[in-house]
This record gives structure tokens, sequence and C-alpha cells, in this order.
């Protein structure tokens, strides 16, 4: 979690710097991500939004990778097709975020009936098989979308294994929960769908996973889908292209830090158990190396080269339709005419 704080405060200091073209924190939001990310098994799929950076990077994503990805260099995943922070790993069972709200909810859906189908036929032909479940991010503004409703509903009634996470942080962008809905959160809705549902702490990074856990079990027990409602709030600003203030005050945001935040609740459970008789000095020292490792990785990744112009054209066709190959044709002749602009 402290990894995730520097990292995230770093990167989005990077993008004032012109360094990054686009960042999101989760700053007051970490226990969320590492408390789910603990309770899963790594066959299981994450369908994530874009605060969720702390489930890859408990799966293994490395810093660099993180780096890589928000340079937009030859080296990230994505070949500098996706915006930063927008993450993914076939590897890790991460699929690449969207930026268009709830999209994630019905695929998640879709994840999770295949996983089912799988299952039973390895049991049909005797195969050993781990069952998993699809997990899938979102925040409280995504509710709003027919997506949700869609998603939800279709996992109900075709009975599929998907726990649902909405991380209810105040705002979604600068609409608060109280222009968002009338009713009693997001939880209340799960009933009308036939579906089970849980609302936790989502600043208890304890209670997060104790949530996600038994979800796991309810959902791969009843091949059903779940609801979390895990509330929390959103410390930082929507993004680097929001300014928070002009909607909300530095007041109610200084509340929220000091009172619930996520890192500072965990320091002080692990200092009054006396876990590893950790003291502050301790919690400062791990800061420093972590911020070391990240700029150490920044410094890699910003000298890498930007991915080759013919990744443009490639991973979509097995072979290359005349169309495309007339457009990559015409870019790489608008190239050569006007080689001193790129």
């Amino acid at each position: 979690m402290i990894r995730l704080r520097e990292m995230d405060t770093i990167f989005q200091n990077s993008q004032r710097q012109g360094r990054f073209s686009f960042y999101m924190t989760c700053r007051g939001e970490e226990a969320i991500p590492f408390g789910a990310a603990t309770a899963l098994e790594s066959q299981d799929v994450v369908l994530a939004q874009y605060r969720e950076q702390g489930v890859l990077m408990w799966r293994g994503f490395s810093l660099q990778q993180f780096s890589d990805q928000c340079y937009s260099n030859e080296s990230d995943l994505g070949k500098g097709r996706q915006m930063p922070v927008h993450y993914g790993s076939r590897a890790l069972n991460y699929q690449t975020i969207s930026s268009c709200l709830g999209t994630q909810i019905p695929q998640a859906v879709g994840v999770a009936y295949s996983l089912k189908l799988s299952a039973a036929n390895a049991t049909d032909d005797g195969r050993e098989t781990k069952k998993a479940v699809s997990l899938c991010f979102f925040g409280e503004g995504c509710s709003s979308t027919n997506d949700f409703h869609s998603g939800l509903n279709l996992s109900a009634t075709l009975k599929c294994p998907v726990i649902f996470f909405c991380r209810n942080n105040g705002y979604a962008i600068s609409t608060s929960v109280k222009e968002q809905y009338a009713g009693d959160g997001v939880i209340s809705r799960a009933p009308g769908y036939g579906m089970a549902a849980i609302r936790v702490d989502g600043n208890d990074v304890f209670a997060v996973h104790a949530a996600v856990r038994e979800a796991r079990i309810y959902a791969l027990e009843n091949n059903a889908p779940i609801l979390i409602e895990a509330m929390s709030y959103r410390c930082g600003h929507h993004s680097t292209s929001d300014d928070s203030f002009r909607y909300r005050s530095v007041e109610e945001v200084q509340h929220f830090a000091n009172e619930s935040d996520p890192l500072i609740r965990l320091q002080n459970f692990l200092k009054h158990h006396k876990y590893d008789n950790m003291t502050d000095d301790d919690f400062r020292i791990m800061v420093e190396d972590e911020k070391k490792a990240i700029l150490y990785a920044m410094r890699k990744a910003e000298r890498k080269p930007k991915p080759s112009l013919e990744d443009l054209f490639t991973d979509v066709y097995n072979e290359m339709p005349p169309s495309l190959k007339a457009q990559q044709n015409q870019l790489n002749e608008h190239i050569a005419k006007y080689p001193d602009s790129y």
C-alpha cells in the first residue's frame, strides 16, 4: 500500500512536469485493491476500472512495467496504444482497462459464464481444474449506466460466478452521491435482481479482504453473482484533468484524509499489535526505499524509445487487408515527405 501511495504521488507529479500525458491516483482508497487482491486466487480474472492498480501490483506487475505503460515506450505491453493508467496483463489475468464507464460489467459476466462452462466441461471429462470467479471493479457512478443494470440482470439469470465490486468513493468525477441516487447506496439494488450483497468499510483492508473472501466462496458454491459495496472516499482529484476543489472544499478532503486514511489505519493497527515491533522510523524507511525504486524505474522508462509506427497496424488481423495496407502506405509516404516533422 505504501508502494502504491508513493507511485501515485510521483507519477502524478511527473504528469504535472510534462513527462506523462495523463494520470489517475487512488489516494485514500488503497485498502480496496489490496484487500480484494489478497482474497483472490491467481486463476481469478479481474476486470478493473482505473483505480485498481494495487491488484495488479499485488499480482506481480513491476514498477518497471507500470512506468513503461505510463511512458508509452517500446516495453509497454499495450505498445503505446492506450492512455496512461490503462494497464493490462494477460499473464496476470488482469483485463486491459477501458475508459468508457461500465463496459467491463457485462464483459465480466461473459468471463464468469465462460469460467463456469469450462469448470463443468472439465468435470464431465474427468479432468482436474481450479474453479475461478471473475471480479469486476467499478465506481458508484457506473451504477447509473445501462451496462450496470443489464450486467447484473444477465449474471443473475445465467447464474454466473462473478463478484461485482462497487468502489463508492463519494464522487463520480464532480457528481456527488447526493446527486447520483436517492436510495440506500448501490447495495440496495441487488435484491431486485435476486442477488446477494455485502456492504463493507472500504478503508479497512482486513474488512475488504474478508468480504471478498466470503463473496468468492459464495459465488463458487452457488454459481451465483454477488455485489459488494465498499464505502470509501476519493482524497485525490478525479484525474490530472480535474480540479476537485471547484466542487468540494479543502476542509472536506482534509477531514477524510485525517479520519479514514487506510494507510494510517493499517499502520496504527500494526503498531498497536506490535507486529514485528514496527515503529514510525520503520515506516519512514519503507517510504524512502519505495521512492528510490520508483524513481529508478522511471529513469529507465524515460530513456526507452517509443514503439514503432508499424505497431499501429498490427495485432488486429492475421493478414492485413488491402484497405489497412493502403493506410499504412499513406502514412509512410507522408512521413517520408515531411521527415523533419517526425
